[in-house]
């Protein structure tokens, strides 16, 4: 017998990452929105600040405090980095918590105070279920670590490439490219349609935050990411690039990539000369992989498109949510993506 639907809250709706999250849980048929707050928006209907959420149009934010979500079971938080952390340790155990944030998702203290600044909030269970072994510890966990956008696109495109033993651990470089939202909704001047359009810009070059992560999800020893800002709204498309450890040919590329998401419901390995592509993605929680031999360098090659705020955020939060509570995990999310 089913039971009704569980009581989610949202913290942190006003934003982009947290409106998808809103979006995705009102549509998700076990799912009830009961709270969702906006730290400078209290007061706002939803409607006002994401007239495409017709359905929760007239839900008020509240404000972002722990009483706000008392009457939720379950709780994602789409907080800026740093804030996560002393608004979860406010929450009673009993309600679950999914954390869109980077505040938990870092097993090595000194690589988050490096990273990110300020003391290290905790380590919860990472969350990204393609991994080996990752949906059992989901499924029983209470409190989840959501993965950073880049970290997804770029761990399932190296992870099975090192754990088969085909790429060096000591020699990976990745250049990805992201859609602006993946900077968030605050207002700057570097992301006003007037600066963005017909621009490529990389940034944080040198000191991208996801490194850390990411080489604790794939096993990566060095690891170089170069992120770019793209004139697109959304979507992330990650060039992950590795010395082969010994002699690998494009065809053992391709069989561990399928071998490690063989049943898979969200990864898809493209057929041999299919390019992945970011709108392909869009709306979507599928990550689309593709491999090949550079024929000059010998390097190995996996291009890796999601959509930032679906796999990379809230369909990715929402998935985590769905094994925790019992339920499939592809409820409520979308396989396909939108086009045009």
């Amino acid at each position: 017998m089913l039971r009704m639907a569980y009581r989610v809250a949202v913290v942190g709706a006003s934003g982009y990452a947290g409106a998808e999250v809103l979006r995705l849980c009102a549509a998700h048929p076990a799912f009830e929105v009961v709270t969702a707050t906006g730290h400078g928006s209290a007061g706002t209907r939803v409607g006002e600040l994401s007239p495409n959420l017709r359905s929760v149009a007239d839900l008020v934010l509240a404000p972002t405090v722990p009483e706000a979500v008392a009457g939720a079971e379950v709780v994602f938080l789409a907080l800026p980095h740093g804030a996560s952390g002393p608004f979860a340790a406010a929450l009673p155990d009993h309600q679950r918590v999914v954390d869109l944030g980077a505040d938990h998702r870092l097993a090595d203290a000194a690589a988050y105070e490096r990273y990110y600044g300020g003391p290290h909030p905790g380590t919860w269970i990472y969350g990204l279920p393609e991994l080996p072994g990752r949906r059992a510890v989901i499924a029983a966990a209470g409190r989840v670590a959501n993965t950073g956008c880049y970290a997804v696109a770029v761990t399932l495109a190296l992870a099975p490439l090192i754990a088969a033993g085909l790429a060096d651990p000591d020699d990976v470089v990745v250049v990805a490219a992201s859609g602006t939202s993946g900077a968030g909704r605050a207002a700057k001047a570097s992301l006003l349609a007037s600066e963005v359009m017909g621009d490529l810009t990389g940034y944080k070059v040198g000191a991208h935050q996801h490194v850390p992560e990411i080489k604790e999800a794939t096993g990566a020893r060095s690891l170089s990411l170069t992120p770019v800002l793209a004139p697109m709204p959304r979507g992330i498309l990650a060039t992950v690039t590795a010395r082969p450890a010994g002699a690998v040919s494009l065809e053992d590329v391709r069989e561990a990539l399928a071998a490690a998401y063989d049943g898979e419901s969200f990864v898809h390995l493209l057929p041999p000369g299919q390019q992945p592509r970011t709108a392909a993605t869009a709306g979507s929680n599928s990550a689309h992989l593709q491999a090949a031999i550079d024929v000059d360098s010998g390097r190995i090659i996996v291009t890796c498109a999601i959509d930032n705020l679906g796999k990379g955020a809230a369909g990715q939060a929402v998935q985590n949510a769905n094994l925790m509570l019992g339920l499939d995990e592809t409820t409520g999310l979308a396989i396909d993506g939108t086009a045009p």
